[in-house]
C-alpha cells in the first residue's frame, strides 16, 4: 500500500494540473491561439531553462556507474532503433509514427523519476538516479528530435534532420548545461534564483496546455494507436530495461533507475513538442494523460513484484 501511494502522490499533481488545464477550455477561458501560444512558450522558453538548470545543478560525479549508464543509455538507443523499424510496419500515418515512437521510448524520467528514487531509496542512495536523469535527457531530445524530423513529411532529409537537432531549443539548453556543469560554472545567486523560478513554470505550464488540447472525443479514432503506446510505454520498455539490468546484476538503488527511466509515464514535452515539428498533437496529448493515469497502477505493480522477488 504504501509503495501505491507514493506512486499515486507522484502521479496526481500531473494529472491535476491537466484536469485544470481541460477545465480553463470548457469555460473558454483559453481557446486553441491561446494554447498554441502556451505550447511555443514552454517548447522555446521555459522547458529549455528547466532542463538547462536541471543538469547544470546535477552532482555527475555521485555515484558514477559506468556500467549503469552503459546498460541504461545502449538501451534506450536499442529501443529507439527497434522502434523506428517495427512502428512504420504498424502504423502508415507519418504524422502518427514519429509521435507514437517518441512516446514509447521517452519517459517523464526527470520530473517523475527523483520523487520516486527518493522515496524508494532515500536521500543517500539516490545518487545514481540523480546521474542518469543527467545524462538521459540531452539523449532522449536528441532521439525525439531525430524521430520527428524523420517522419515530419515527405522523405527524411539528413540535411534538414541535421538542422533540426542543432537548432532544437532542448538540444541547445542540454549541450549548455553540460558545459557549465563540467566547468563548473555557477551562475550568480540571483541569477540562479531566477532560472529556477523560471524552469519550474515549465511542467505546470505544458500540463495546463495539454489538458485544454485534449480532445475526449478523439479518443476512438486513436484507440489502437493509444493501446500500442501506452502498453509499449508502461509494460514493454520496463520489462525490457528491467530483465537486462537484473541480467547485468543491478541491484537496489542501481535497478530502480533503471524501473523508473524505463517505467514512467511518456514525458510531458514531448507534447509540445510533437505539436511544434508537425507531429499529431492530438494523439501525443492523448499518450501522456493516458499513461500519465495508468502509471499509477503499473509502476505500483512493478515495484512490488521487484520487491517480492528481492532485488529492490
Amino acid at each position: 500500500m504504501e509503495n501505491l501511494i507514493i506512486s499515486f502522490n507522484v502521479v496526481l499533481p500531473l494529472f491535476l494540473c491537466i484536469m485544470l488545464g481541460y477545465f480553463l477550455r470548457r469555460i473558454h477561458m483559453v481557446d486553441t491561439p491561446s494554447l498554441n501560444k502556451m505550447n511555443q512558450l514552454c517548447f522555446k522558453v521555459f522547458l529549455p531553462i528547466y532542463l538547462f538548470n536541471n543538469i547544470a545543478t546535477t552532482n555527475l560525479s555521485a555515484a558514477f556507474n559506468a556500467k549503469l549508464l552503459a546498460v541504461a543509455v545502449g538501451g534506450l538507443v536499442g529501443q529507439f532503433f527497434l522502434l523506428m523499424l517495427l512502428i512504420p510496419k504498424i502504423e502508415k500515418e507519418n504524422s502518427r509514427r514519429g509521435v507514437l515512437i517518441q512516446a514509447i521510448f521517452r519517459s517523464n524520467f526527470a520530473l517523475f523519476g527523483l520523487p520516486v528514487a527518493l522515496s524508494l531509496c532515500g536521500t543517500e542512495n539516490i545518487g545514481p538516479t540523480s546521474l542518469l536523469v543527467g545524462l538521459t535527457v540531452p539523449v532522449f531530445n536528441i532521439l525525439a528530435v531525430v524521430t520527428l524530423e524523420s517522419f515530419r513529411g515527405g522523405k527524411p532529409s539528413v540535411k534538414k534532420m541535421l538542422k533540426g537537432i542543432a537548432t532544437n531549443p532542448l538540444i541547445i539548453a542540454s549541450l549548455i548545461g553540460i558545459v557549465f556543469n563540467v566547468l563548473q560554472i555557477s551562475l550568480p545567486s540571483a541569477v540562479q534564483k531566477s532560472v529556477t523560478d523560471l524552469g519550474g513554470v515549465a511542467t505546470p505550464l505544458s500540463l495546463v496546455a495539454l489538458g485544454g488540447s485534449f480532445t475526449v472525443s478523439k479518443v476512438k479514432e486513436y484507440r489502437k494507436q493509444l493501446a500500442i503506446g501506452v502498453s509499449g510505454r508502461l509494460v514493454f520498455s520496463p520489462l525490457l530495461m528491467i530483465s537486462i539490468g537484473i541480467a547485468m546484476g543491478f541491484r537496489n538503488e542501481n535497478l530502480i533507475p533503471l524501473l523508473i527511466m524505463s517505467g514512467a509515464p511518456t514525458a510531458v514535452s514531448s507534447f509540445p513538442m510533437a505539436q511544434q515539428m508537425d507531429g499529431d498533437g492530438d494523439l501525443a496529448a492523448g499518450l501522456v494523460v493516458f499513461s500519465s493515469g495508468l502509471a499509477i497502477l503499473t509502476m505500483f505493480l512493478w515495484i512490488f513484484v521487484l520487491k517480492q522477488g528481492g532485488v529492490i
